[in-house]
């Protein structure tokens, strides 16, 4: 009788616990609905860089154990990371694909750890730009973290986003084309 106890005990609890996660993580999604990246350019342009890399997260600007739920970048996993002229795209397995032109790109520098992830210091790339939002002009300052998967590639996705960044191609987050209606 002690072991069904315990046993329906360690049920209920293990019930709360997923139904607790299941809650907290719609309404993250709820919450970041309005906010995401930019319309995939008509065109891809010459490639600065075009690796391979794990993505981590994107948080709010500075507040590196909050995650936002981007869509696109919502989930961890491999992705390809290209950047050009025009700016970056990160395109996670399985997700959606996500730009961030030049214009909305900060800077790109290292760190040690985010929400899910310790690794050596300066182990992991975090870059930082202002993510669209509805409603607002001036959009979400966020940043969103890359473990480059061989060694030198985080010098060259830092080294070229600060040079689009510096350049400031693209148009300004107020003033990005808008994405293509799909046909139903």
């Amino acid at each position: 009788m002690d072991k069904v106890i315990g046993a329906l005990i360690c049920a209920l609890i293990v019930i709360a616990a997923v139904w607790l996660m299941r809650r907290s993580w719609r309404r993250r999604t709820q919450r970041d609905q309005g906010i995401g990246g930019y319309p995939l350019p008509p065109e891809e342009g010459e490639a600065l860089v075009d690796l391979e890399a794990l993505y981590v997260a994107s948080t709010p600007r500075e507040e590196p154990l909050e995650r936002l739920a981007i869509p696109g970048l919502a989930f961890r996993g491999t992705a390809r990371i290209r950047i050009e002229a025009a700016g970056l795209t990160i395109r996670v397995a399985g997700e959606e694909p996500v730009f961030i032109p030049a214009g909305v790109l900060s800077d790109a520098e290292t760190a040690g750890w985010a929400i899910d992830r310790g690794v050596e210091p300066e182990g992991l790339v975090v870059v930082r730009w202002r993510a669209r939002e509805d409603g607002s002009e001036d959009g979400v300052a966020v940043d969103s973290y890359l473990r480059a998967r061989y060694e030198g590639d985080r010098d060259q996705i830092i080294e070229a986003i600060g040079t689009i960044a510096a350049s400031g191609e693209a148009a300004h987050p107020a003033s990005a084309p808008e994405p293509p209606e799909s046909e139903s």
